[in-house]
């Protein structure tokens, strides 16, 4: 049900203002680091595997790495589809390219424990940062990676 829909239902004749959002929500709530701190856990992972002998530590490590990698392209996804829009791409062409190829990055990184995948994930993701608070103006105050 829309909103508007609903506040109409409780009060007939109260004003609905239309608002118009450049996402879902006001900006302010969308940032690669949340798509970064999940590829730092992918990498960290596949480092830990490697400097294990335990077997169900080795286990858990893939657990958490494959896991952490969805949420990656979970993150990636939803700011790429949410955030960006037609200005952005037309300012940034390879916009689109750098997403596609940073989501297949979290994918394979899926797939192996081999960390070279993970650190190239995570450059992947900044490459799209510096194009995400170009957008922005730069990076707020209050973000202090």
């Amino acid at each position: 049900m829309r909103m508007t829909t609903l506040i109409h239902a409780l009060n007939p004749f109260a004003p609905v203002a239309t608002v118009d959002a450049h996402c879902d929500l006001m900006c302010g709530v969308y940032y690669p680091e949340q798509a970064r701190i999940e590829a730092e856990s992918v990498h960290q992972a596949a480092v830990k595997y490697h400097d294990s002998d335990d077997e169900v530590f080795r286990a858990r490590a893939i657990a958490i790495k494959e896991e952490r990698a969805e949420l990656v392209k979970h993150h990636l996804s939803v700011l790429w589809t949410d955030y960006f829009k037609p200005p952005h791409l037309e300012e940034y062409p390879e916009l689109h390219e750098k997403f596609w190829n940073a989501i297949k990055l979290a994918g394979e990184a899926k797939k192996t424990v081999d960390p070279a995948k993970g650190q190239e994930l995570l450059d992947a993701i900044d490459e799209i940062s510096v194009i995400f608070y170009k957008t922005k103006g730069g990076k707020p105050a209050w973000l202090t990676s």
